[in-house]
């Protein structure tokens, strides 16, 4: 079943995963580094999006809904409308601090910085 930006609305995590993630000027700002998934409902937390440092030292982890990464062919990665700036003052941790508790703190943090309507209320 299409999406409204006319993509499937299934695909499997191993596509999704390493998928670059540009700004609407086309600038490279992060690789998808993981997605969180809700085993309760069947949903996505939100898309693990890694960016900063040199060699992965130093890199920060950002949560990103979703709903707000749309993949565009000709761009080969998820495009986002957010700037690089921004995503710095976006909430961010490692990857295990993201997901404790349940992921549900940077669920609510990230849907929040974002404005992106919540799905689960």
């Amino acid at each position: 079943m299409p999406t409204t930006t006319g993509h499937t609305s299934a695909i499997r995590a191993k596509k999704v995963i390493g998928t670059s993630i540009k700004d609407t000027t086309g600038e490279k700002i992060g690789t998808v580094e993981d997605l969180v998934l809700n085993k309760e409902n069947n949903s996505i937390l939100f898309a693990v999006v890694g960016f900063g440092g040199v060699l992965k030292i130093g890199e920060k982890f950002h949560p990103l809904p979703w709903a707000s990464l749309n993949y565009d062919e000709e761009e080969d990665a998820y495009v986002v409308p957010y700037t690089k700036d921004e995503l710095k003052s976006a909430p961010s941790d490692t990857i295990d601090e993201l997901t404790k508790n349940d992921g549900v703190a940077y669920r609510d943090q990230a849907f929040a910085f974002y404005k992106v309507d919540h799905y689960w209320t």
